[in-house]
């Protein structure tokens, strides 16, 4: 066998290892999000009830206040929905772990503690985001459209009443939860960023106005046509845009002074 041949064979035997173990990573992270995808199912009415309470809070002791469905399988499909919604959130620690796992062994000592602060931190900052959609965001949001309701002795016509679709709901709102929860993760990507050299602070401070600028037209994408939703959206991004600066900052001067 020729040198050559001898250096493939031991590229060829490593790399197979990686993929094994990727393989192995990646039964443990789906079989992990079938278990908890089936236990959401089960619950999924609970996860729904959750869901609801904002609009029904709101609406408590009203008669006919309902969410429908048009068509047969919506339902069905609304639940499925629910479980693989409360399935990724609830699977993604246990995701993230497995691939901690994987990406690990190929880093220095200095490296893994480096980096674990922001495989802990990710989770805790992405329910942040989503408490502040839920808790804050929701309640006031959904008085603002209900107000918009009409009665016909007010009117003169025909009322305006709210009478939703189950999934429609439920769409923006699980849509509004993602959005928030992802926004909260700006300054992870940002110092990972800054950490793997791709972008400095003075580079974020020249580009703040760009950010401000794209932060409220994702917001505005991202959210439904009203200026509250928007800048509660945009608001808290634009602060964890600044406070990625000053954590980039710090990973500078720890870099200078090593």
């Amino acid at each position: 066998m020729s040198r050559e041949e001898e250096d493939l064979e031991e590229t060829r035997a490593p790399l197979i290892e990686h993929l094994i173990e990727l393989r192995r990573r990646l039964i443990y992270s789906v079989a992990a999000f079938f278990v908890v995808f089936v236990v959401c199912l089960t619950f999924s009415q609970d996860i729904y009830g959750f869901l609801v309470r904002p609009l029904a809070q709101l609406v408590e002791g009203e008669e006919g206040r309902r969410l429908i469905f048009t068509s047969l399988p919506e339902a069905l499909f609304t639940q499925l929905k629910l479980a693989f919604f409360a399935a990724m959130m609830i699977a993604f620690p246990v995701i993230a772990v497995q691939i901690w796992m994987f990406v690990a062994p190929g880093l220095y000592k200095n490296e893994r503690r480096a980096f674990l602060p922001f495989l802990v931190a990710t989770p805790i900052l992405f329910t942040l985001g989503a408490a502040l959609a839920y808790y804050v965001v929701f309640p006031i949001a959904w008085q603002f459209f209900l107000s918009f309701e009409t009665v016909a002795a007010q009117s003169g016509g025909l009322p305006i009443e709210f009478e939703g679709k189950v999934n429609e709901y439920l769409a923006i709102v699980m849509k509004l939860i993602f959005a928030f929860g992802f926004s909260f993760l700006v300054p992870v990507a940002l110092t990972l960023a800054g950490r793997a050299g791709l972008i400095s602070s003075d580079w974020l401070r020249d580009k703040r106005k760009y950010a401000i600028v794209l932060t409220f037209a994702a917001a505005a994408i991202l959210t439904p046509p009203d200026p509250f939703t928007q800048i509660a959206l945009g608001l808290p991004i634009l602060i964890l845009y600044e406070v990625s600066i000053y954590l980039v900052r710090i990973v500078e001067r720890k870099r200078a002074a090593t």
